[in-house]
């Protein structure tokens, strides 16, 4: 109702208006009759003056000829002076005295328009509020018909829809760009930023197998549901890329500590793509079935190593083949290295088989060894040279590493395996840096090395488990010269080891055969609690467990990569489980021949 109200007061407005607006109309044609009328009004008093003043002669002169001859055009002719002079009669003076005023003048017509004058009126001034927005003062104009517009305001209408129209026709005839203008705007930073991230997108969601019809309010478990809590090993998808990755060999795998479904993998090189780069490290992300890498980056050499930068999740680091230490940069828009390390006897000169970033957030280094026994350590802001060298040696012999690894929370005492079949203990600093222990056991090249990292009611971080050409699996402990145990149901190469970060008793191991096997130590030490055999034409490289401990990655000889599922009952460790564990291992003790509770040094908690 109110806003009826408001609409009625509008138009009475205009209405008294539009009355205003047609008397100062009338005012205007009366004004200008007036006008006319005094133009006309001379003639006829001209007219009326000559009669009287012809019977005023006639009544002085009588009928004397003189007096019939003088003209009325003669008098007119006359000044008021003369005209004053011959009249001499007293009581006609004055008449004769006001006649002598009027004469006849031209007129010039000139159409002044009148000045617009706004009335208002009180209830103009007071009923309006002076706090109207624009929105409803907006609206209220769009209600009113259009014969209530002002002609301006019709004007604007107009002239607004004109050129929305002249916008749209300018929009559709865009001019043609040619070839040169597209290839120019696609090779623009911008624009592949624009459409690496879209295609990423449209990925993800394609790729997207989630079930959203299912409905949870059902009883019981629905056909094809499978037992998360099964004790079994199950295969998840994998991930191959046929441009990038086929026909390469995995050398390395490693998981994002900041995003934890990226998976890291380094390629060596395919020997029938000539004109590819020689070096391959795809990023893949494991939450989406895809067989597109979020990443793609390359070097001009084989990636032996590879791993994500614990304290930069941007940044991703590579060791070459060449002897080279590579960065790359995810932020950036090129693939190639943003930062790379001389070739130069300061610093590698053969291929550099681990990489890894020890410290904290505000103090951390990146620590690299190679086959030619140089240990580095460097600074991730400088890759110029490194910041502090160490040759590792033992019995004056250079040591050529294959694998490294620290202990939990370490970041001076390392253990590496050689190619010779040798464990050996070091430190990076103090004066007696470099080699100080050494492990025999192994007959082979060994291939892969990890410490038990799971902290628990005990401490097992001294415990690591080394695998080898040789077909064995042994456990060591670092305070003991002689394995603990070894693992020898395999029947090829293994070719990696891993410990679960969650589970202290499970470990996990891929082999020639094709395999992936799982220990369970506290349940079985004579066989693998379970195993999986890969879909894959070429025997796996490597193995690694995801940071949750439930999902294993096996990359292949091929550039597959294999990621597997790994049952709760299994991955999920049981509160007593420290406990089992320093049970075991005072079992395997008696099987040895230096008791483990009197070797030198060894912990006193088992």
């Amino acid at each position: 109702m109110d806003r009826k109200a408001e609409l009625e007061k509008k138009r009475k407005k205009l209405e008294e208006l539009r009355k205003a607006k047609e008397l100062k109309k009338q005012a205007k044609e009366a004004e200008k009759s007036v006008t006319q009328g005094t133009v006309e009004e001379p003639a006829d008093e001209l007219a009326k003056e000559r009669k009287d003043v012809g019977l005023l002669v006639d009544s002085l002169i009588g009928d004397q000829p003189v007096a019939a001859a003088v003209s009325l055009a003669e008098l007119s002719d006359k000044s008021p002076e003369s005209r004053s002079g011959a009249v001499s009669a007293e009581p006609m003076e004055s008449l004769s005295d006001r006649r002598s005023r009027l004469t006849i003048s031209t007129v010039a017509q000139t159409n002044i328009p009148p000045i617009d004058r706004v009335l208002y009126t009180k209830e103009t001034q007071t009923a309006e509020s002076s706090f109207t927005n624009d929105e409803e003062e907006e609206e209220e104009e769009e209600i009113l018909p259009a014969s209530q517009l002002q002609y301006s305001d019709k004007e604007t209408v107009e002239g607004s829809q004109q050129e929305v129209q002249r916008a749209d026709t300018e929009q559709m005839n865009l001019p043609e760009l040619s070839e040169d203008d597209k290839q120019q705007i696609m090779s623009s930073d911008d624009f592949v930023r624009f459409f690496d991230r879209a295609s990423r997108l449209v990925m993800r969601a394609l790729a997207d197998s989630s079930d959203f019809t299912k409905d949870y309010g059902k009883e019981g478990k629905e056909e094809g549901d499978s037992d998360l809590g099964a004790d079994r090993l199950t295969f998840s998808h994998f991930f191959v890329d046929d441009h990038w990755s086929r026909r390469r060999g995995v050398m390395c795998l490693d998981w994002s500590t900041q995003y934890p479904e990226l998976l890291l993998a380094a390629y060596n090189t395919n020997e029938e793509a000539h004109h590819d780069p020689d070096g391959v490290a795809l990023v893949w992300n494991t939450k989406w079935n895809t067989q597109t890498p979020e990443y793609v980056f390359h070097c001009q050499s084989a990636v032996t190593s590879a791993t994500f930068a614990s304290f930069h999740p941007n940044l991703i680091i590579g060791g070459t083949y060449s002897g080279q230490i590579v960065l790359w940069d995810n932020r950036s828009s090129k693939r190639t290295p943003v930062q790379r390390s001389p070739l130069s006897s300061n610093a590698h000169t053969h291929p550099v088989y681990c990489v890894t970033v020890v410290g904290t957030q505000n103090a951390h280094n990146l620590i690299s060894t190679s086959t030619d026994g140089k240990l580095c350590s460097w600074s991730l802001d400088m890759l110029s040279q490194p910041q502090d060298k160490l040759e590792l040696q033992y019995q004056t012999k250079s040591i050529a590493v294959m694998c490294m690894d620290f202990p939990p929370g370490e970041i001076n005492n390392f253990v590496v395996g050689s190619e010779e079949g040798s464990v050996f203990m070091g430190s990076r600093l103090g004066t007696k840096a470099g080699v100080s222990n050494h492990f025999d056991g192994h007959f082979g090249p060994i291939t892969g090395i990890d410490f038990n990292a799971p902290a628990g009611r005990h401490d097992f971080s001294h415990l690591f488990l080394t695998s080898s050409f040789d077909w064995t699996v042994k456990l060591w402990s670092e305070k003991n010269s002689a394995p603990l145990h070894s693992f020898e149901d395999s029947g090829d190469y293994i070719f990696d080891v891993q410990w679960s970060p969650i589970n202290p008793a499970l470990f996990a191991t891929v082999d020639g055969t094709k395999r992936l096997d799982l220990w369970h130590i506290n349940r079985d030490i004579e066989v693998p609690y379970c195993g999986e055999a890969l879909d894959s034409v070429a025997a796996p490289n490597c193995v690694r467990w995801s940071k949750s401990g439930t999902v294993l990655a096996v990359g292949d000889a091929d550039g597959k990569l294999h990621i597997y599922t790994v049952g709760e009952h299994i991955a999920q460790p049981k509160a007593d489980e420290w406990s089992h564990l320093r049970s075991t291992l005072n079992e395997l003790q008696t099987r040895t021949t230096q008791p483990l509770e009197t070797s030198q040094g060894f912990h006193t908690s088992l």
